[in-house]
């Protein structure tokens, strides 16, 4: 598992070939500018450092971004990405990060990592990271892929996940500092759920098919730090979604959803707080918000109830006591849900949108959007942008009534969730990441 160190020196050679690590691999990398984006220097802003972004829940505070685009219209540039994923991009420092699954000629695949150059779409390294045995890599289901989860970027290292293939962490030139595959579980349909940096931990959920568990290891060295079984009582263990950090009383709190509850754990050693019930739900993807004092979940398959809890003081069972309002309409399996000011917005695998007074559950508005979701929604420069399965973006005004600005089709399918960096969306497809800048309207 070498690092390529002759990786893409000229920029603009389309269909570019490369045995990457030693395998007999063919890998294709074209890079297509198809304007001159303006190039700033990156700050702390400007980044996008991990699933949903900053806080972790879809928030950017970017102006200036476009509500139009197409194949050819404000994209600063396309990547064409080697391999399988839908892991969303990450973004520091003026590069992006991102992983793929790439297949060789004999074997399952090697699971890769990625940088570009975020101003000119220039690969710049790749790392093999794991290769997994057969038995690991075929457990997933269709839609997904083995390169779900999102990484994480910070200063001076990049955290990648696969789930029950393995964890590991790189440095900012692609080499690799440690890597663990310690946490066994057996997955039902594969990885989906991203990691959470919480202080010194990188923290997981491993929600299998039995015995789930949520653990912490230590970010600087890989070590198991901790891990507690779920507990559950969900006749359907499996789930994927990704945990969240909240201040609570002047205390962290891990929230993090699970088959047949949601609960809060305490970084320091892992014991559970306190817990929300919410029955027989499963398979839970949406990464929960926290918002005027309260955290938004839901409860996803089969029929996803949406829940506000309010934290504060909750211990042990708080589901007759903490929980403020829920709303059974309209809920998402897949999409993570979106608080911008006094308002939550959602939308439904099958195209329901939902704008909500957070505080109460008050519906403002309900419509539903051209296609199916998978993404999660992200918000810049007062608008909502949602991005459908087949690869059309939806820009929503954020607002109490409801108005459509735009729809624009990239053409291609689109799991992976945008990111916002640069002064410009980040959007992967199928076979491309697409750098989106240009005129706003």
């Amino acid at each position: 598992m070498r690092q390529n160190k002759k990786f893409m020196r000229d920029l603009l050679i389309p269909q570019r070939h490369l045995l990457m690590h030693g395998l007999k691999t063919r890998v294709t990398w074209a890079v297509v500018l198809l304007s001159l984006p303006l190039i700033a220097r990156a700050t702390a802003a400007d980044d996008w450092p991990q699933f949903r972004g900053p806080t972790g829940q879809g928030i950017s505070t970017a102006t200036g971004l476009p509500i139009e685009w197409n194949t050819k219209k404000n994209i600063a540039w396309s990547v064409e990405i080697p391999g399988k994923g839908w892991s969303s991009p990450v973004i520091a420092g003026g590069k992006v990060y991102l992983t793929t699954s790439v297949a060789k000629p004999r074997g399952p695949v090697s699971l890769f990592a990625v940088c570009l150059d975020s101003a000119t779409g220039k690969p710049l390294w790749d790392t093999e990271v794991f290769e997994p045995n057969t038995s690991l890599a075929s457990q997933m289901h269709g839609k997904n892929s083995l390169a779900s989860p999102t990484p994480i970027v910070t200063s001076d290292r990049l955290y990648v996940h696969f789930g029950h293939m393995g964890t590991a962490a790189l440095d900012l030139a692609g080499k690799i500092i440690w890597r663990q595959n310690g946490l066994k579980y057996e997955p039902v349909h594969g990885a989906g759920g991203s990691p959470a940096l919480i202080g010194d931990l990188l923290v997981v959920d491993c929600d299998g098919a039995h015995d789930p568990f949520i653990a912490a290891l230590d970010a600087r060295t890989g070590d198991i730090k901790w891990k507690t079984p779920r507990d559950s009582t969900a006749r359907k263990t499996f789930s994927f979604s990704t945990p969240l950090p909240v201040e609570v009383d002047g205390q962290t709190q891990i929230i993090s959803p699970a088959s047949g509850f949601v609960g809060s754990y305490d970084p320091a050693d892992g014991h559970e707080l306190w817990r929300v019930r919410y029955g027989e739900g499963y398979s839970v993807v949406p990464r929960p918000v926290f918002a005027h004092g309260m955290i938004f979940v839901s409860s996803a398959f089969d029929s996803p109830v949406v829940y506000a809890i309010r934290p504060g003081g909750a211990r042990g069972d708080a589901t007759n006591s903490h929980v403020i309002w829920s709303r059974a309409k309209g809920g998402p399996n897949t999409p993570s849900l979106l608080a911008v000011g006094d308002e939550l917005y959602m939308v439904s695998d099958n195209g329901i949108a939902t704008c909500l007074e957070a505080r109460t559950g008050k519906v403002y508005w309900t419509h539903r959007l051209s296609g199916t979701f998978s993404a999660s929604p992200v918000f810049a420069d007062g608008n909502i942008y949602f991005q459908t399965e087949a690869g059309l973006g939806i820009v929503v005004k954020a607002e109490k009534t409801f108005e459509v600005l735009a729809e624009n089709d990239l053409g291609e399918r689109s799991l992976a969730s945008p990111a916002v960096a640069d002064g410009a969306l980040f959007i992967r497809t199928e076979r491309h990441l697409w750098k989106i800048a240009g005129a706003a309207r």
